[in-house]
């Protein structure tokens, strides 16, 4: 089968010519962006001084040949002409649903990218674990999204733990992994298990040593342990109760050690996946109780009204912040909710795990992620919205099939959330 689909990645030599083009690769990457911007804002435009109407389809075509040079730079030879392109591919990515380019290329694409990976600087590699993300993102959670990830799961994992790649790139691979396997890991249990054992076997370097001491740690290393915890809370998300429980048992009091640190980002990731893990707790046993619940309510009360004059003004106001909602959770599964607003459509975040799930989508994201909320299948799904809305009646015939086409895949996508209970239930009777 990996024989088969390698081969297709024979396309990529029908997508252009190898080599220099006759633009730089920083001009390459803003065309392809304001390609997109300019096809998104009306199906047709008029031609000044001409009269003449250019469709939507028209900016698409052209659009695509740009993305078609892209990925054909990402065999290029030269390290700044692949990272130029890795950076147009996660503009594209990050701000269109382009499912039907990918479809027939993915494979071509998932080959640059672990070429990238194995062979790329700190830089590269960084740069192509984002992009992985953003496939997968792309593809769903059918069987390409599925294929793409058994493609490229053992080399994020191989990068996140190995001591002597970049530290940028273990990083980005951390939040690669988490979010290819919350969105495109089957239903065996066995991808799920090996991603959570790789995350925590990074996060777990932050533990308290057998005195009770925190580890001293280079720079730079919290933050990893940061990318990796937060990951790991996202495919906790997924696991069954039998699951939840050792990790309550066996995290909780550590995670409750590690409030100590003295990287204000860290101790925030690490409120907030405590907060987690209650709100996972609770939803198994509403009496659930952490057994040292009062030391940590004090520990989390020390942090909500932190003073310490040493630390920035900004990290101290977040800090307080966080962390008064974290207590107010734990003391009276108090939750602030928040609004996201997109289009004419809103989503309610209203627990913890929730707010995991959509900070980990905007994360790889970023700017984009209202418009995927609009229009991608698998991000509508896992926040319950239904079928992407068609509001505009002159919609052409051709982009109304390409959206329905959208929908018959989403029909193919797994429930990635706490909130289907079936996947969760099913996983269960195989750990």
């Amino acid at each position: 089968k990996t024989r088969k689909h390698r081969s297709v990645g024979t396309e990529r030599r029908r997508n252009g010519v190898r080599g220099e083009s006759g633009v730089s690769d920083d001009d390459l990457a803003s065309e392809v962006l304001s390609h997109y911007s300019s096809a998104s804002e009306s199906a047709s435009v008029i031609e000044e001084g001409t009269g003449e109407v250019v469709d939507e389809q028209t900016a698409q075509e052209e659009t695509e040949d740009k993305l078609k040079q892209c990925i054909d730079n990402l065999m290029d030879k030269s390290a700044k002409t692949r990272l130029a392109a890795l950076e147009s591919l996660r503009l594209a990515f990050s701000s269109r649903v382009l499912y039907e380019f990918l479809l027939e290329r993915r494979f071509t694409i998932s080959d640059c990218l672990e070429r990238s990976l194995k062979k790329g600087g700190g830089e590269e590699q960084a740069a192509a674990a984002t992009v992985c993300a953003l496939l997968c993102m792309q593809l769903g959670g059918g069987v390409e999204g599925e294929e793409g990830f058994k493609m490229l799961c053992p080399i994020l994992s191989s990068i996140l733990i190995d001591s002597f790649a970049s530290l940028s790139a273990r990083q980005s691979c951390a939040r690669a992994l988490g979010m290819c396997c919350y969105v495109s890991a089957s239903d065996d249990a066995e991808d799920l298990l090996k991603s959570i054992g790789h995350l925590e076997s990074v996060f777990v370097g932050a533990y308290p040593l057998g005195d009770g001491t925190l580890p001293s740690v280079k720079a730079g290393i919290p933050a990893l342990h940061s990318a990796a915890l937060q990951s790991w809370a996202l495919l906790c998300t997924l696991c069954p109760a039998s699951r939840i429980n050792t990790i309550l048992n066996h995290h909780m009091p550590r995670l409750h050690a590690c409030l100590e640190s003295s990287e204000v980002n860290f101790r925030i990731a690490v409120g907030e996946t405590i907060a987690l893990l209650y709100e996972l707790g609770r939803d198994i046993d509403q009496e659930f109780e952490y057994e040292d619940c009062d030391a940590l309510c004090d520990s989390l009360k020390n942090l909500a009204t932190d003073g310490n004059k040493h630390r920035a003004k900004n990290d101290r106001r977040k800090q307080r912040s966080i962390f008064r909602e974290v207590l107010h959770y734990i003391e009276n599964e108090d939750f602030t909710e928040e609004k996201i607003q997109f289009g004419i459509e809103a989503i309610y975040i209203d627990g913890w795990m929730r707010r995991r799930i959509y900070d980990a989508f905007k994360e790889v994201l970023e700017s984009g992620v209202r418009h995927h909320l609009q229009f991608n299948p698998l991000l509508r799904d896992i926040f319950g919205l239904g079928p992407p809305l068609i509001l505009d009646a002159s919609v052409k015939a051709s982009k109304i099939s390409r959206t329905e086409r959208h929908l018959f895949n989403s029909a193919a996508f797994k429930a990635r959330t706490k909130l289907r209970n079936k996947v969760r239930d099913k996983r269960a009777d195989v750990m």
